[in-house]
């Protein structure tokens, strides 16, 4: 059951992760990014794997070691849950950096493959994001812009 678990884990999120990467600009894509309430069924095979993991789980969170990180990852339930945790937090920052992508009208081309290393490797794709985010504001606010397209309101006036 765990290694079902596990692999459900992925793919309650895999829908949405589809719609944000292949269909960007559908309007249904949008709403459902936009709602924190994706990573629901995630969390509820996060709670199926964490509840038999508890005392691990818990000895683990109220005094974090890494000897205690080993024992509750040791367990298949508490690796699951891990996992499943993992799965719901890149979801969530996924969406943030669709939403994100979207009001700083970033090329879909662009948001899509950054997307796609969020479900690999989101430290890396947000801190990547994140340092896109910044050197776009700071190009818009030296008064840069995008081409074709007027100063934004943190544009300086020349």
């Amino acid at each position: 059951m765990t290694g079902l678990l596990f692999d459900l884990a992925f793919w309650c999120a895999a829908p949405v992760w589809a719609l944000m990467v292949l269909a960007p600009r559908w309007s249904v894509t949008v709403r459902i990014a936009s709602s924190p309430w994706t990573a629901l069924p995630v969390l509820a095979v996060y709670t199926a794997l964490a509840l038999p993991a508890w005392p691990e789980l818990w000895a683990l969170v109220s005094s974090p070691t890494l000897e205690g990180m080993h024992r509750l990852t040791a367990l298949a339930d508490g690796a699951g849950a891990v996992w499943a945790q993992i799965i719901a937090w890149d979801l969530l920052i996924g969406q943030w950096i669709f939403l994100e992508a979207r009001r700083l009208r970033l090329n879909p081309l662009l948001t899509s493959p950054l997307l796609v290393l969020t479900i690999l490797l989101s430290p890396f794709a947000l801190l990547l994001f994140l340092l896109l985010r910044a050197a776009l504001g700071r190009r818009r606010r030296d008064g840069a812009g995008t081409p074709g397209t007027p100063p934004t309101r943190h544009s300086v006036a020349t």
